[in-house]
């Protein structure tokens, strides 16, 4: 499959997921739909527009690849995409999601930066959580809920969650697990009848150890109540996720295709990198190759070994590139 539509989440391990979206759009020389002007977004935190992408109104629905952030908003989509598109994304335990956006948003967050820190926000989100703000506030509270296009403030009510889940069935092929990244990458892979080197994969976008908060178990505990309507969408999809396993290939398939993927990500480690693993922005010796940094978070990167030859040398490049170095590459190879 060419048409793939990804709506990238936040804090979701999504910039992996695009990294290897923007390899296969590279290999096969297919159009990614960039954003308009060179932005960063597809129009975030406002709901999804054609004409958000770059030179829609000359390309019309003949995009193969979507995957920026964006707000989404089916009908506008599918504007952009053709018909047989596959549409996926990925989800993350709301737990761990809140307290990496805490970290990652607290200086342009206003109910982040009124609190101390993520344990103090939870005690008593509503004391720095205000309606007034909820434009900014957006990843204070059910943030994946808002991702999908749906009101990340609104009643916890039964029925309305059922709908809202159904309508996502209707408009996912494939929901993703983070916490079951690899298991995420084989079932990607069968989905879009892919090769193993498709989905094969360095972390981006992650941050150092030291910059993680310590949840309280009470925290814990209020994170599923606070985002209650991200607990419940992870929760039913997260089941749906090895439901799925189970249909499309079965446990024992998955575990080795997961050891398969392991193994050539282990070898292409050894291949391309220095030291084997990612490293602090500090350390980063190529500052092309140093992500965007955000509120406390040091995100890592990579050290490419200094002996490759030109076509492994692209290869590892490619693998560990920035979204934002990836983004302005296709965008000068797409809009010269």
């Amino acid at each position: 499959r060419t048409n793939v539509m990804f709506l990238k989440t936040h804090k979701t391990a999504s910039s992996t997921v695009l990294n290897l979206l923007f390899r296969f759009a590279e290999r096969h020389e297919l159009t990614v739909a960039l954003p308009a002007q060179q932005l960063l977004h597809l129009g975030y935190p406002s709901s999804f527009l054609a004409h958000f992408v770059e030179d829609f109104q000359s390309i019309g629905q003949n995009y193969n690849i979507m995957g920026n952030h964006l707000r989404f908003n089916p009908s506008e989509v599918r504007k952009v995409m053709a018909a047989d598109t596959f549409y996926f994304s990925i989800l993350r335990n709301p737990v761990r999601l809140l307290e990496s956006s805490y970290v990652y948003y607290k200086n342009v967050v206003p109910a982040f930066r009124a609190s101390k820190d993520v344990n103090e926000y939870l005690a008593s989100p509503l004391r720095y959580y205000w309606r007034a703000d909820r434009q900014q506030n957006i990843y204070a509270r059910n943030i994946m809920w808002f991702d999908f296009g749906y009101d990340n403030n609104a009643e916890d009510d039964g029925r309305y969650v059922q709908q809202v889940l159904r309508e996502m069935e209707q408009n996912f092929q494939l929901m993703l697990i983070a916490e079951y990244f690899d298991e995420s990458m084989v079932l990607l892979r069968h989905g879009l009848c892919w090769d193993l080197d498709d989905v094969v994969y360095f972390r981006l976008n992650s941050r150092s150890r030291e910059s993680v908060q310590a949840l309280s178990p009470e925290s814990e505990e209020r994170v599923k109540a606070w985002c209650s309507l991200d607990w419940e969408l992870y929760l039913h999809f997260n089941q749906s996720f090895w439901r799925r396993v189970e249909e499309a290939i079965g446990l024992e398939q998955l575990h080795k295709e997961v050891d398969e993927l392991r193994a050539r990500q282990k070898e292409l480690m050894e291949t391309c990198l220095s030291e084997q693993e990612a490293v602090g922005k500090d350390h980063i010796k190529d500052k092309a190759l140093l992500p965007f940094q955000s509120g406390a978070a040091n995100i890592l990167g990579y050290n490419l070994r200094q002996d490759l030859d030109n076509r492994t040398l692209r290869t590892c490049q490619r693998m560990v590139m920035p979204e934002l170095q990836y983004m302005s590459q296709l965008y000068s190879a797409q809009h010269p």
